[in-house]
């Protein structure tokens, strides 16, 4: 990497291009940023995961601006006008935008005003105006008149038109007027008004009522509110512009022009004013649009990458055996039984609610599956019919204590009729697999949601309107953190889970699974070496996130990597102990100096992450779970009244408030004025995902199926 790029990442992370450059030299050699972050601290000074997902990011931009750099040299040396001082300019340049400002006069165009004049002999005329030095414009022009020329206007509109795109193409001009469109635009939105609408379409255009006359500084508009009007755009509701005062951006670019008062200069002012309206203004416009995009596309990928990486790290039942119940009213519950590794024993259907409501019937049902399959959990769906689930399987008394837990259901029905459903249950229909879902993301949120596409999972803010390759890169940044942060038990790991540890993938993920049905359960880390096409290096790179319990070797149960094991193995000889006795050993670890541990393989943080790992090994970083249950009187929204104080679970959080959950299957908004008699900034800053709060009704709208909550006072 050129050190004037290093140097500029270095500054963005305020960390010393040393410590950059180590970590883009292990990027380069094929290590991942869980496994870098994790076991190679000491070559990069102990930067964090987060930082370094970020220089791989910039690594990879740093990549496509030299591609593009490369072809751009190349268009430029073609055309014989690549000079010395224009090659470095270009090689030097770290902004994409202006890099394209450079290029743009040296860029292919389609016959444009300017090029059809030129193509007339007129450029010598439009340089000599631009000069300002001839006050005599009429005989000037006559020089270049022709058959293609028949008059002086003729010759003195053709430089015009030259002029202009000079202006258009001065890198120095863009640059100006693009600052001047981000810092003082103003965005725009109007209603498209449809004499033949239908009742429909009147209905969906009216979620953008706020924005059917709306104006706002630009940069003062939130990322919410320019995504709104985007989203109106593109569905044909709205008009979207953004202006700035057409005067101030020809007195801007005046200044790089203009330098004498004649005819000459009245041409070249004139020509100014066509540019800026006819080429400048709309392309800075749609830059300013792309510029704001991308920023509103960043908070709300920020946004929802950050509830998504709280949905996956919420805390597991771990491995208990569950009866699962995906409700439902006139087709029945969907009941199935999940061993304590999410293995499917039994489905049934019960109907304990209208119109069958075979209470009894459904009640003695249940008690049998929880009797026979020794179930310890019940896991109910929050979809259609939860709230009556939950009071029915309430009311029931087994013989002992069976915790009851309503789980978020949203994208169970997407996984139920997915290509990996159908694949783990090929006998079995959506119902069944929607229900097994809900049961095993109960067992592990972890391992269930990595196998849906997280924009199902209802947690998002326009995710669907952003960067869509941007949102994919992020997400699985996400969901690889998550996953190497929380380890995978090598003997019960689906495809799914397995394809996102360090240094794996679908195809190796595959090859380990087959491999495991094949030769039963895997005894040492080592054994992974065995897998077809797992070199060395996946080695190195996966074996410290994934965990065998009960193994030959009992740090394959720990985050110790395998490399690491005969530092292990000569502090317990050195105690005098045993490794298994090392392990869990508050006393003995104490005892532990580790400074006599230090050396060139093995430095401070990595022998400081071994002690605390041999305390706890294994920890599952996300906590324990716990339940929760509704107000029983809430069952729909006719139940809910103004004033009412609730108890509840957020369910989303976005840059304009959260959404909590009150026990109907329509969740209710607090804005986030109404989050505190504090001011918040942002929502996240007080608020996580499957938090319980109490909530105050303030406002039901039973039509359109609204319900404005507060937080305040209570």
């Amino acid at each position: 990497m050129k050190a004037y790029y290093l140097d500029f990442i270095s500054r963005i992370h305020a960390l010393s291009p040393r410590n950059i450059l180590a970590a883009i030299n292990l990027l380069e050699q094929g290590n991942t940023v869980p496994f870098i972050s994790r076991y190679r601290k000491e070559r990069t000074g102990n930067i964090d995961e987060i930082v370094l997902f970020e220089i791989e990011k910039h690594l990879n931009r740093y990549y496509d601006l030299e591609d593009r750099k490369g072809t751009i040299l190349k268009s430029i040396e073609e055309q014989g006008a690549l000079t010395d001082d224009l090659k470095s300019k270009i090689e030097n340049e770290l902004e994409s935008a202006k890099l394209e400002d450079i290029y743009l006069p040296y860029k292919p165009k389609k016959r444009t005003k300017a090029l059809i004049a030129k193509e007339k002999g007129l450029e010598p005329l439009a340089l000599k105006i631009l000069e300002q030095t001839n006050d005599n414009l009429d005989i000037l022009a006559r020089a270049f008149l022709s058959e293609q020329v028949p008059t002086t206007e003729d010759a003195l509109s053709g430089a015009r038109d030259i002029i202009a795109e000079i202006v258009n193409e001065n890198a120095e001009v863009r640059n100006v007027l693009r600052q001047h469109f981000i810092k003082n635009a103003y965005i725009r939105s109007q209603v498209i008004k449809k004499k033949d609408a239908s009742e429909e379409e009147i209905v969906e255009a009216e979620k953008y009522l706020d924005y059917y006359d709306f104006t706002e500084l630009i940069k003062h508009c939130k990322p919410h509110r320019f995504m709104a009007m985007i989203r109106g755009k593109n569905e044909g509701v709205l008009r979207v512009y953004v202006e700035v005062k057409s005067e101030d951006m020809e007195t801007m670019a005046g200044k790089r022009y203009l330098r004498a008062k004649n005819s000459s200069a009245e041409h070249v002012k004139t020509a100014i004013k066509d540019s800026c309206k006819r080429l400048l203004s709309p392309s800075l416009e749609n830059e300013t649009v792309k510029h704001y995009k991308e920023l509103a596309d960043i908070e709300a990928i920020r946004v929802f990458a950050s509830n998504l990486q709280q949905l996956l790290m919420l805390p597991p039942a771990g491995e208990k055996r569950i009866l699962a119940i995906d409700p439902g009213f006139r087709t029945g519950c969907k009941v199935v039984c999940l061993d304590e590794y999410g293995n499917l024993l039994h489905y049934e259907t019960i109907y304990p609610h209208p119109p069958k409501a075979e209470i009894i019937a459904s009640s003695r049902k249940v008690n049998t599956l929880v009797e026979a399959y020794e179930i310890e959990l019940i896991a109910i769906g929050n979809g259609t019919a939860s709230r009556e689930t939950e009071r029915f399987i309430s009311s029931m008394r087994f013989r002992k204590e069976i915790k009851v837990f309503v789980v978020d259901e949203s994208g169970a029905s997407i996984y139920s009729a997915s290509k990996i459903a159908r694949e783990e249950f090929p006998e079995y229909d959506v119902t069944v697999r929607g229900a097994v879902s809900i049961g095993r993301r109960l067992s592990d949120p972890l391992a269930e949601l990595i196998k849906i596409d997280p924009k199902s999972i209802g947690v998002g803010q326009y995710q669907h309107d952003v960067d869509q390759n941007m949102l994919k890169v992020e997400l699985d940044q996400i969901v690889t953190s998550c996953v190497n942060r929380v380890g995978v038990n090598l003997n019960t790991a689906s495809i799914q889970l397995l394809s996102y540890v360090s240094g794996l993938g679908p195809s190796t993920a595959n090859n380990i699974v087959q491999f495991r049905k094949n030769n039963g359960a895997f005894q040492e880390r080592n054994d992974l070496l065995k897998i077809p096409r797992l070199g060395n290096k996946a080695f190195e790179q996966c074996a410290g996130f994934l965990r065998i319990p009960n193994g030959k070797n009992p740090l394959d149960n720990s985050s110790v990597h395998p490399e690491n094991y005969a530092v292990v193995e000569k502090m317990a000889s050195n105690l005098g102990i045993s490794v298994e006795k090392l392990i869990n050993n508050s006393e003995e670890i104490g005892k532990i100096k580790f400074n006599e541990y230090i050396s060139e393989n093995c430095g401070e943080y990595t022998i400081k992450d071994i002690l605390e790992e041999l305390k706890k090994p294994g920890r599952d970083p996300r906590g324990k779970i716990t339940s929760f249950q509704f107000d029983g009187n809430i069952s729909s929204i006719d139940d809910i009244n103004e004033g009412a104080v609730l108890e509840g679970i957020v369910t989303n959080i976005t840059n304009f408030g959260a959404f909590v959950d009150i026990g109907i299957k329509k969740s209710g908004l607090v804005h986030v004025s109404e989050l505190s008699n504090n001011y918040i900034a942002n929502p996240a800053e007080v608020l996580k995902l499957h938090q319980k709060v109490k909530v105050k009704v303030l406002s039901v709208d039973k039509e359109r199926s609204r319900i404005q909550l507060s937080m305040k006072n209570i």
